[in-house]
């Protein structure tokens, strides 16, 4: 055994001969895309399909076991060749990168039950945000981010701030809800007693979090009534296009598989084009979180018979006869791509997009904030989903509201993530049969 990855979807199986160099490892195609009933002669033709799509932006491009690494890989090879940022990227000091992991979420999971919403919906309406990170990478911070204090924010001018906010920057704000507020809530706020988020929302409720420009931002000039957003302290960096080369890529390559997926004669060749789009996906939304670098948590057994060997900052986890379980954090990797003020801008530009976006094309704007109150049912990382359809436009362009499912009611208001998934799964069905007047 060369140390499997015990994982209850997508485990990892590692094996290698004891006394030679070669080695197998067994993955989930789970981790790329889901086959959706596909066989495997189609499961190989999807990844000879991306393989292609990469190596026409990339000669030299490799699969390799994970699309986070394949991901970060492909990055790698955009680092400019000259120039100030021809040696890399300047990785953030621990301190820092511990905060950024200590106060900046990832994708809005949040299920709003009765009596906030009607024990039966009239309808149960999904809005999927196509390919949603990709819209969010073309400016990211790099270098050494300045520390703006309370005082030197207030000192500036209207126009300055609103310069900030729309910078790439990290907020420590002191909020409050305005009163007669009857939406969703905005920002984020570390849940009590866990390691998670929630999204205060009743009127005159003050609390402190840190946030990124967008969400600030939407909370300020939101198109119901401006929150009031005290700035207490913040990091601001220099907007810079670290990823954007890198993007650019694989929306091209999502592109030209999408168009295949949607135009090609052959149905088996258009099942595998569809696979191989979503695991361009893949590539992104994994590569990106692996830029964010989580601290490195260590697992080891002690036999009894030596628990003084046992590390003194270790946290026992278990223990029978023989051995002692335990783990202890070893901090950072030293990783010169580690960049969580990436994946933390990427992040928080993608919770504000989720409640509300302008398309400019359109001249309108969309998202869960120009829903009505009381229609908003759940958010899951790009999706939102709503008691009754809406008019937003949908050209396929990344970032845009797809409509992705349709559960006509009434429907049982989802308690449980179980429950939300399950009527998720019902609505598209719903919705694909009224499409193509047949079965899913």
């Amino acid at each position: 055994m060369a140390g499997h990855f015990v994982h209850a979807r997508h485990p990892v199986g590692r094996y290698q001969r004891e006394s030679a160099d070669q080695h197998v490892e067994i993955r989930s195609v789970g981790e790329w895309f889901d086959p959706d009933g596909a066989d495997p002669t189609t499961i190989r033709d999807a990844f000879v399909l991306l393989w292609k799509a990469l190596r026409s932006h990339w000669p030299d491009a490799v699969i390799m076991g994970s699309p986070s690494q394949t991901g970060r890989d492909l990055w790698t090879r955009t680092i400019p060749a000259r120039g100030q940022f021809s040696d890399g990227y300047p990785v953030l000091s621990e301190e820092l990168r511990g905060l950024l992991h200590a106060t900046a979420g990832q994708g809005r999971t949040e299920l709003i039950t009765p009596p906030d919403v009607p024990d039966q919906l009239p309808s149960l309406v999904e809005y999927d945000r196509t390919f949603a990170y990709a819209k969010h990478t073309w400016k990211s911070p790099v270098g050494t981010p300045r520390r703006i204090t309370a005082a030197t924010f207030a000192s500036w001018s209207e126009k300055e701030q609103t310069k900030a906010l729309f910078g790439c920057g990290h907020w420590q704000v002191r909020v409050t809800v305005p009163d007669g507020w009857n939406h969703v809530g905005i920002l984020p706020a570390p849940a009590p007693g866990e390691r998670a988020w929630h999204y205060p929302r009743t009127p005159g409720t003050t609390f402190t979090t840190w946030a990124g420009g967008p969400e600030v931002y939407t909370a300020l000039s939101n198109p119901l009534a401006s929150w009031k957003v005290e700035i207490l302290d913040g990091l601001l960096w220099e907007d810079g296009k670290p990823l954007d080369d890198w993007s650019r890529k694989l929306k091209e390559a999502w592109a030209s598989l999408s168009a295949q997926a949607d135009l090609h004669g052959d149905p088996t060749h258009r099942q595998a084009a569809h696979l191989a789009s979503r695991a361009v996906r893949s590539l992104l939304l994994y590569g990106i979180g692996s830029f964010a670098q989580r601290p490195r948590t260590v697992t080891g057994t002690t036999p009894r018979t030596a628990e003084r060997d046992i590390p003194a900052d270790a946290e026992i986890i278990g223990f029978d006869d023989d051995h002692v379980t335990w783990q202890r954090p070893t901090g950072f990797s030293r990783d010169p791509n580690a960049h969580p003020e990436w994946a933390a801008t990427i992040w928080s530009g993608a919770r504000a997009a989720l409640l509300s976006m302008r398309m400019r094309d359109d001249n309108t704007h969309v998202g869960a904030l120009h829903a009505p109150p009381g229609t908003v049912v759940a958010f899951r990382t790009d999706a939102v989903y709503l008691t009754a359809p809406q008019n937003w436009p949908y050209h396929g362009q990344p970032g845009e509201y797809l409509h992705k499912g349709h559960l006509t009611g009434p429907v049982p208001a989802p308690t449980t993530e179980d429950e939300l998934l399950a009527l998720r799964d019902a609505g598209r069905t719903a919705l694909h049969r009224t499409r193509t007047g047949g079965d899913a």
